[in-house]
Order: structure tokens, then C-alpha cells, then sequence
């Protein structure tokens, strides 16, 4: 017992010795802690089937575009050089992540705060069905002139809108239904269908260039991969309306409803929760809410800094490898490039859900992203070496290293990202979608542009040796991938340093592990108090009512006496004092029993207080 109060002694002093702001962040911080638990997890398979369809759906729709970015960029850039057609076509590619951040507040408002996750999905699978199937009839640069590349420019900003809140909503829909005991597993094979949106855009685009001549992908072939996305609509149109709502979602959204008539009723019932429900908060959007608070910001960025590595390892792999295999080296044909990668994104999915089951087994989410990291830093920069050894193998196994470690990370990153943001379901979706793409746009969107650069960067400084040996042969072709090993070192120190996650209190020092403790039972005395309150509340309602009532059948029993001769008000004397003795039963107010002028003096002697000793 003295254990316990000298702590809380000890905890007051470091609260009163605190600023305003530090204060306010350490109850927020507190505050996470205590409310990021989900007990209406389910594992619902629809919810699954629904968030992975959608992501390869979506994924292989965005993925298109970035493999066919050479023939693209020859048909809607023709007059630039070819190293400014790519980069041209890659700049379209930018524009698209450019519209994530802005696609992940419109979502995000209309998951968390209009009608909720399901409907958001559907919304966003619609959302880019139209531009790609317009992507695929778009008349080229011979046609129509300048009018074709600004209108690819504004279909690719539809599709940026849409997967700015479909990949956040799959992440969100899918953990939210998951039991803790499997949100890794549940969100890798989320992360995994992202990578097979890829695997199928690799698949597609590798049979077309292996049917058609080179000639016809040029001309006409490139739009068969964008016109491929109608087949696959219809199927996922079909799971999506299978899919339920989220209930802990839908259970939220209840409690942040005006309160009803019989509010009283319901809150000493233990239905709604009186500290949770803030009607008022849902005035303002979603993103506001999301920035008002100092203890999200934080979280927002340091969940920034974290996807920084991802983000751009993602596309180095998928999108950009084989164009540098095979456009900018020369080492192989863009078929051979093709196949090498379809074979590497199916690996990755093995991994990536192999990861996400291992993730569910360790005390703490981060525990495998802190191992994977490592691995990140090293491996990039190791596969662009080993591209320098002109082997097959040494090709497929570079690319396999970099993929497994990283895999390391993808296979918990969903289930950490959603975990963020728990606390209030009613801002999620928001949390999850505006942290992933900007992270996306900022580190994902402009890699293809910076490694393209890096790379022109690197057979300068070649060329400009003039004493070259194999070590400055070598190292300019690291350039992108030392540039991964730095953001790798920015997202260890911002996972370590910077974001706080609910596996803290499992896996933190004790004091952390007390205030965590001292903070639910604050909370349940607060919900209790609350409580009694809405009964005593109640109670006092109800004999008011009966009091009124009482007063009226009084004054009827006075007029009917007073009409027959009896006379006197004793009716009404009586019937006060009954409820006044009702009330006291229910220890609202004090009960007086109705005195006669002869006792008041007694009565006046027996209330005065004694005098202090």
C-alpha cells in the first residue's frame, strides 16, 4: 500500500513539474495506451477476400503503367530523346502518388465518418475502373496531339485519388474483423495481394510482349494490360458486396450519435460510454481532428519516417529494376527483365505472409521490422553490386536477398500501421490512409525519378574518371542503393525513437506498465461515477414527475373538499410528504417530516451545530 501511494506521489510531482503541452501529450500518450483494444474481431473471411481483391485489383490497374512506362512514353511523348521520354512517362507515374494524399482525406472522411469502410472500398474500386479502361483507349500524341498527354496526366491523377483510400480501407476492413491473435497473418495477406496486383500486371504485360512483336506493343499492344482490368471488375464487385461492416466501426459511430430521449437509461445501462462519446468532435473532418492533437502529429510522422524505407524499397524492386535492367543497362531484353520479376514478386508473396504469421508470435509488432531493417540497409546496395557480376543467377538471387528482407518488414507493416490508430475508430482510416500515401508520394512516387536520376548521375562520374579501376567502376552504381540504406536508417531511428505503439505496455519498463494501470482504473471509476450519476439522474426525473403529480391530486382532493364543506389543504401536506419520504428512501434529498409550529423550536434546537472543540 505505501508501494502504491508513494508512486502516485511521485507520478504528481513529475505531472506538476510539467508545461502545458508536455502534460497534455503524456494524457494522450496515456490515453492510447488504455484504448487500443479490439474484442470485435471475428476474423471474417469476407472482409479478407474483399481487401485483397481490391488491392490487386487496384495495385495491378497502377502497376500497368509503370512496366509499360517505356512504350508509353515513345507513344505520348514521341519528339523528346529517349532518356526524357522515360523520365517524362515516370513524371505522369508522379502525378498519379501526387493524388494519394489528397485521395487518402477524401476516403478517409468518408470511412471514419460517413459511411464507413465497405462503402469506401466500393467507391474507390469504381474510382479507377473508369481511368483505366479510358487509359486504354486514349488516342496517342499522333492522334490528338498535346491533348493525349494531358489527359493521360489527369486519368493517372484519378487513379492516385483512388488508391489513396483503397489500400488504407483493405488495411483498416480487414484488421479491424481480426482476432489479435491474427492481425499479422490477416494483414500480410493484404500486404501480399498488393505485391500480386503487381505479379499479375508482370504476368499480363510478360504474355503480351511474348505474343505480340515488338512492334505491335508499340503501336497498339501496350493497351491490352489496361483493357484487361474489365474481366476482373464483375468478380470483385461480387465480394466487396458480400463483405459486413466493421463492428468496431459500426459500434463507434453508435456512440458518437446525439444521445436519445431515454439517454439516462441508456448510459446507466453501460451502453453508451460517456468518456468516449464527443458528438461534438465530428463537427470538424476527419483530417482535422487528425492534426489538432500534438500526440498524433507525432505519431503521423514518425509512421511516415518508419514507411520511408518501405515505400521506396517497393518500388525499386517491382517497378524500376527491370526498367534498369533492361532499358538503362542493356543487359537483357525487356522480356527476359519481365520474367525474372514475375518470378521474384511470386517469392515475395511468400515471404510477405510467412513474415506476417512469424509477426503474431513475438512479444512486440516492431520486433521483426527492427530485423528486417537491418537487412534493408545492407541488401539494396548489394543487389545493384551484384548486378555488376553479369550472371543469371547472381541476378534472380539479388533480387531474392533484397526481397526476403524486406518481406521482413511487409509481412507485420499492416497490422502495425492499423494498431497506430485503434484508439478512435472514427479516425483509423484517416490515420492509416494519410501516413501510408504520404509516405507513398513523398519517398514511393519519386523514386523512380531519383533512382533515374542516380543512375545518369553515376555514368557521368564513370565517364569523367580518368584513372578507372573496379572500385570506381563499382560504387557509382550503388548510388541507388545507397540512397534505400539512408532511408532505412531514418525508419530505424523513427520506429525506436519516435512512434509509440500499443505493444509498448507488453513489452515496456514498469513505470510505463503502472501508468497504463492507474490510467484504466481512472477511467472505470470515471465510467462508474458517470453512471451513477445518469441513475441518481433518473431517479430524481421520476420524482419530480411523481411529485407534480402528487401536488395536482392534492389540489383536485382541496377543491373537492372545499366544494363539500370539509375544508383545509391536508390532502396536499399528506401527499408531500409521502414523496418527500419516497425521496429520502432513494437518498436524493433529506427527508423533513412535515413539523406543527409548536415543535419548531425543538426542531431549531436539535439542528444548530455544535461548537468546535
Amino acid at each position: 500500500m505505501a508501494t502504491v501511494v508513494q508512486h502516485e506521489k511521485e507520478q504528481q510531482n513529475q505531472t506538476d513539474q510539467m508545461t502545458q503541452a508536455e502534460r497534455s501529450m503524456r494524457e494522450e500518450e496515456l490515453s492510447f495506451y488504455s484504448n487500443s483494444t479490439n474484442d470485435y474481431g471475428d476474423d471474417n473471411i469476407w472482409g479478407l477476400l474483399s481487401g485483397v481483391g481490391g488491392n490487386i485489383y487496384e495495385w495491378y490497374d497502377f502497376a500497368v503503367y509503370g512496366l509499360l512506362a517505356p512504350e508509353i512514353g515513345a507513344c505520348f511523348f514521341p519528339k523528346s530523346s529517349e532518356e526524357l521520354q522515360l523520365i517524362n512517362s515516370f513524371g505522369v507515374y508522379l502525378a498519379a502518388f501526387l493524388m494519394r494524399p489528397l485521395g487518402a482525406i477524401l476516403f478517409g472522411e468518408i470511412g471514419d465518418r460517413l459511411v464507413g469502410r465497405k462503402h469506401a472500398l466500393v467507391f474507390s474500386i469504381l474510382l479507377i475502373t473508369v481511368p483505366s479502361i479510358l487509359m486504354g483507349l486514349l488516342p496517342t500524341y499522333h492522334t490528338w496531339g498535346v491533348v493525349a498527354p494531358v489527359l493521360l496526366v489527369l486519368l493517372r491523377m484519378m487513379q492516385g485519388l483512388s488508391v489513396g483510400g483503397q489500400l488504407a480501407g483493405s488495411y483498416v476492413l480487414s484488421i479491424e474483423q481480426s482476432s489479435s491473435r491474427s492481425r499479422g497473418f490477416r494483414g500480410s495477406v493484404c500486404d501480399a495481394s498488393s505485391v500480386g496486383g503487381f505479379l499479375l500486371a508482370s504476368a499480363v504485360t510478360t504474355i503480351t510482349r511474348s505474343i505480340l512483336s515488338e512492334e505491335q506493343v508499340d503501336v497498339w499492344g501496350w493497351r491490352v494490360p489496361f483493357l484487361f482490368s474489365l474481366a476482373l471488375a464483375p468478380i470483385l464487385y461480387y465480394i466487396v458486396g458480400n463483405t459486413e461492416e466493421s463492428k468496431l466501426w459500426s459500434e463507434a459511430a453508435a456512440e458518437d450519435q446525439p444521445l436519445p430521449e431515454d439517454a439516462e437509461d441508456a448510459a446507466a445501462a453501460g451502453v453508451v460510454a460517456a468518456d468516449k462519446a464527443v458528438p461534438e468532435k465530428h463537427e470538424r473532418p476527419a483530417v482535422v481532428d487528425l492534426m489538432s492533437s500534438p500526440f498524433r502529429r507525432r505519431q503521423l510522422a514518425g509512421m511516415i519516417g518508419v514507411l520511408s524505407a518501405v515505400s521506396s524499397s517497393f518500388y525499386v524492386l517491382f517497378l524500376w529494376t527491370p526498367v534498369y535492367l533492361s532499358e538503362l543497362r542493356g543487359i537483357m531484353k525487356e522480356k527476359e527483365a519481365d520474367l525474372i520479376n514475375f518470378f521474384v514478386v511470386g517469392m515475395q508473396m511468400f515471404f510477405i505472409v510467412l513474415s506476417g504469421k512469424l509477426s503474431d508470435a513475438f512479444p512486440h509488432r516492431m520486433d521483426l521490422v527492427r530485423i528486417g531493417l537491418p537487412g534493408v540497409i545492407v541488401a539494396c546496395p548489394a543487389m545493384f553490386g551484384m548486378f555488376e557480376g553479369e550472371s543469371w543467377f547472381g541476378y534472380v538471387i539479388a533480387q531474392l536477398q533484397f526481397g526476403f528482407c524486406l518481406s521482413l518488414i511487409q509481412g507485420s507493416m499492416a497490422a502495425w500501421e492499423v494498431e497506430l490508430w485503434m484508439a478512435d475508430p472514427t479516425l483509423s482510416f484517416t490515420g492509416v490512409a494519410v501516413g501510408h500515401n504520404i509516405a507513398s508520394t513523398l519517398f514511393g512516387g519519386t523514386m523512380p525519378l531519383v533512382a533515374t536520376f542516380l543512375f545518369y548521375r553515376a555514368n557521368q562520374i564513370i565517364q569523367e574518371e580518368e584513372n578507372p579501376n573496379a572500385w570506381t567502376l563499382l560504387w557509382p552504381r550503388l548510388l541507388p542503393g545507397l540512397y534505400i540504406s539512408v532511408l532505412g536508417c531514418l525508419s530505424f531511428y523513427c520506429i525506436s525513437c519516435v512512434v509509440r505503439h500499443p505493444h509498448d505496455v507488453r513489452t515496456g519498463d514498469s513505470k510505463l506498465q503502472q501508468a497504463v494501470i492507474d490510467e484504466n482504473r481512472k477511467y472505470e471509476e470515471r465510467k462508474k461515477n458517470r453512471a451513477n450519476k445518469a441513475k441518481k439522474q433518473k431517479k430524481l426525473k421520476n420524482l419530480e414527475k411523481s411529485l407534480n403529480e402528487g401536488l395536482l391530486n392534492g389540489e383536485n382532493h382541496e377543491h373537492e373538499d372545499h366544494e363539500t364543506g370539509s375544508g383545509g389543504g391536508g390532502g396536499t401536506n399528506i401527499t408531500t410528504a409521502a414523496v418527500t419520504t419516497a425521496a429520502a428512501e432513494q437518498e436524493l434529498i433529506p427527508y423533513n417530516p412535515p413539523t406543527t409550529t409548536s415543535d419548531t423550536k425543538n426542531e431549531e434546537s436539535m439542528t444548530t451545530p455544535p461548537a468546535i472543540l
